[in-house]
């Protein structure tokens, strides 16, 4: 029976619809941009935010239409998305809205009525604040509650969704957030269906807090014909928890948690609003790019958050630990980006910020990135939040045979999928033991790349004294700056069972070789932050290369992606300082590189 049992999942998988792709099609996939992750007038934050944005206004500024910030001014994409999901928060769905009608039951509620006395910034985020205790419990029933009311709104989204879909022109993800976050400590997840039909209500904290018990959710789901992926997103701000190597309860995880956990993440958003979660300078010392937009905070508090655990490099190399114990690799995700936007549209660019929480942050002076009128009576010239280190980021690129549900959905669960932190770079990346010598020449690379190798997210085995060799190819945003540096990301088992890690840049903008250290020679790439106008001696519209591992020992247990990074740019908050007529906040970075991660291939 065991052996029958075997037979019938394995026979599964291959009629999965995600294993149906014929290879010979694979050259003719095309890169798709969208944002997997924001918020409406559904979500209870969104609201008290001021955000009367609906799913349709959403989806209208995703397709190129100009709606309206909270603030009144108009917001517009400067390129219309190819697909989008609205992600509000399954926890109090819709009940926000519901507290301010008063023939309903929730409006006396004594939360309610102080929702509805907030009218200044500071009167909001108190309000928000005084949800938390509601947001963190776990015990039931919850009086803030209606079903009805959360039912009518889910209902509402999927319709909107299902109305704004149009297959092979823009593509519309039915989702939702799952809001888990115990002492302000981020487990959040994203969960997304594949078809047009979804539960009758989603899976919410009122129901568990905990993540494994969204898993099984979505395996039953799963039984029922409704194929489900979860996002998590914001590790940067989960103080250790997101990737820790403990079960919810403490125990010690195993191979059917790592199964469990890969089937239902295949992916992990690596860079939003709220900051950036590849690496960090604590974890990565020797990588002088790894403090980039460091949100260092949980989040919705100014509790510093643990870098142990929190950050998607270390988690990898976690990953490779863990399965040479015998546990399986609970790590093995690929990566997109998306917004988190609360005003139901996505700032993604630096010279066009809006931040995030609606009339909170509305204005430089209310982000911090421009003095206040009159100091703070401690003395200090800039409003006193976090907002200073939030990001115009990011955007979900995936790799589709078209731009329908079915396979932007398949694109994700096979991990070929990467990141921005807003421009629009197009990034190829495969691996094999070998490809042919003037690939990089041939008309039909990508088909070649195809058939002589795999491509990002997947695995590469290699036979004994083989090494890898890789192919990288990026294109640049005609409408960001140049690129200067295209970097592959190392890490893998030592011989003792523990694990390290190494950046090689392998190509450089003006045809420059890195040096014996695998560094690319300065570009003289430069910005004027009273300008905002950035040059360089040399940048590159395309990098494209070859590289095979110099230092990849026979047997290696490893995993490498590629991080590709512009010339140095102004940061959003000193083009707001530049409007303002005054110098950039002295305490932030006055510019940033933006840039893009591929999903690894892991190697053996």
């Amino acid at each position: 029976m065991k052996n029958l049992r075997g037979i019938a999942l394995a026979l599964t998988f291959l009629a999965a619809p995600w294993a149906t792709n014929a290879a010979e099609n694979r050259q003719n996939r095309e890169v798709l941009f969208g944002e997997t992750h924001l918020h409406t007038v559904m979500s209870f934050d969104a609201y008290i935010f001021g955000n009367r944005n609906t799913p349709d206004d959403a989806y209208r500024f995703a397709k190129g239409e100009t709606i309206k910030h909270p603030a009144g001014f108009d917001m517009t994409l400067s390129e219309p998305l190819d697909f989008q999901s609205v992600t509000d928060h399954a926890i109090y769905l819709g009940m926000l809205p519901a507290m301010h009608n008063p023939k309903l039951k929730v409006s006396k509620h004594p939360i309610s009525l102080e929702m509805r006395k907030a009218k200044s910034a500071a009167e909001r985020l108190v309000a928000f604040q005084k949800l938390f205790p509601y947001l963190n419990k776990s015990d039931k029933p919850d009086d803030l509650v209606d079903v009805d009311v959360m039912k009518s709104a889910w209902s509402e989204i999927i319709a909107t969704a299902n109305r704004h879909n149009e297959p092979g022109k823009f593509t519309t993800l039915i989702g939702y957030e799952f809001t888990s976050g115990p002492k302000n400590q981020n487990l959040h997840r994203n969960v997304f269906f594949r078809g047009d039909k979804a539960p009758r209500l989603p899976f919410s904290r009122i129901m568990s807090p905990n993540p494994e018990d969204l898993w099984k959710w979505m395996d039953n789901l799963r039984a029922k014909g409704m194929d489900t992926l979860a996002v998590p997103h914001n590790s940067n701000g989960s103080n250790g928890l997101m990737f820790q190597t403990t079960k919810w309860d403490g125990s010690p995880m195993d191979m059917a948690y790592a199964k469990t956990r890969m089937r239902n993440e295949p992916i992990v958003e690596v860079t939003q609003v709220k900051g950036d979660s590849e690496t960090h300078p604590l974890l990565s010392p020797n990588d002088e790019y790894a403090d980039f937009e460091t949100m260092p905070f949980r989040i919705g508090a100014w509790v510093p958050s643990q870098a142990d655990g929190s950050y998607v490099r270390q988690a990898y190399l976690r990953g490779l630990e863990m399965a040479a114990k015998g546990k399986g690799n609970p790590y093995k995700f690929g990566l997109i980006g998306a917004s988190d936007t609360h005003v139901g549209a996505g700032a993604f660019d630096e010279d066009n910020y809006w931040s995030k929480v609606g009339l909170v942050d509305s204005n430089a002076k209310l982000r911090g990135s421009v003095p206040l009128d009159k100091p703070n009576k401690d003395g200090s010239r800039y409003n006193e939040n976090n907002f200073q280190t939030w990001s115009a980021s990011g955007l979900a690129a995936v790799w589709a045979d078209s731009n329908t549900r079915g396979d932007i959905f398949d694109a994700m669960r096979r991990k070929e999928t990467y990141a921005t932190t807003g421009p629009r770079m197009k990034l190829r990346f495969f691996a094999s033991d070998n490809f042919e010598r003037r690939i990089l020449k041939r008309a039909n690379m990508v088909e070649r790349a195809y058939r002589q190798g795999v491509s990002m997210g997947s695995d590469l085995t290699l036979d004994k004294n083989q090494s890898p060799e890789f192919l990288l190819w990026a294109m640049r945003d005609a409408r960001s700056q140049g690129l200067q540096r295209l970097q592959i990301v190392k890490g893998w088992l030592k011989a003792d069972g523990s694990s390290a890690e190494k950046v090689f840049d392998v190509a450089c903008a003006g045809g420059k070789t890195p040096n014996a250290k695998h560094r690319c020679p300065d570009n003289g790439a430069k910005v004027d932050v009273k300008t905002c106008k950035a040059s360089a001696k040399t940048s590159a519209n395309e990098l494209k290369t070859t590289w095979r591992d110099p230092e990849y020992v026979s047997g290696q247990q490893a995993f490498y992606y590629v991080r590709v990074l512009e010339n140095p740019s102004c940061r959003w908050s000193s083009w707001d300082a530049l409007r303002a007529g005054v110098a950039p906040r002295p305490d932030v970075d006055a510019t940033i590189q933006e840039r893009a991660y591929s999903s690894p291939i892991w190697v053996n």
